[in-house]
């Protein structure tokens, strides 16, 4: 016997699996990069592949899309971001967004990430 997956739970799975590979893909960061440990470096390694600015980043295209301009579609371009707000959707997830357990993003690192992307552009 066979069982066939519904066509929104392969959707969700092709996103993943793209979210994934294209983690997956990064090669080591170069020198010159921010500490693992630090909320840029969390941001680097776990949130610019789909949140940079540009092309080819589909967090910053998906909000794009959602917001039409009126906010900005690049994390680091918000200033109406809270660390709790941030924590809650890097832990929680949102639409096709994955949530980041412990094992990825531990909670001291949790809270680095938060507030840097909370501080935005206006991050030194």
């Amino acid at each position: 016997m066979t069982r066939s997956c519904p066509s929104h739970t392969r959707f969700a799975l092709s996103v993943l699996l793209g979210i994934a590979l294209s983690c997956g893909a990064r090669a080591a960061s170069p020198s010159g990069q921010a500490p693992a440990g630090s909320g840029r470096g969390v941001y680097e390694h776990w949130c610019a592949p789909c949140h940079a600015p540009g092309p080819g980043h589909p967090g910053t295209q998906s909000l794009q899309v959602k917001y039409g301009g009126k906010t900005p579609a690049v994390l680091l371009e918000r200033t109406d971001l809270t660390p709790e707000s941030v924590a809650f959707f890097v832990r929680h997830g949102v639409l096709s967004m994955p949530p980041f357990r412990k094992t990825e993003i531990t909670d001291a690192q949790l809270a680095a990430v938060a507030a840097y992307v909370a501080r935005g552009s206006r991050a030194p």
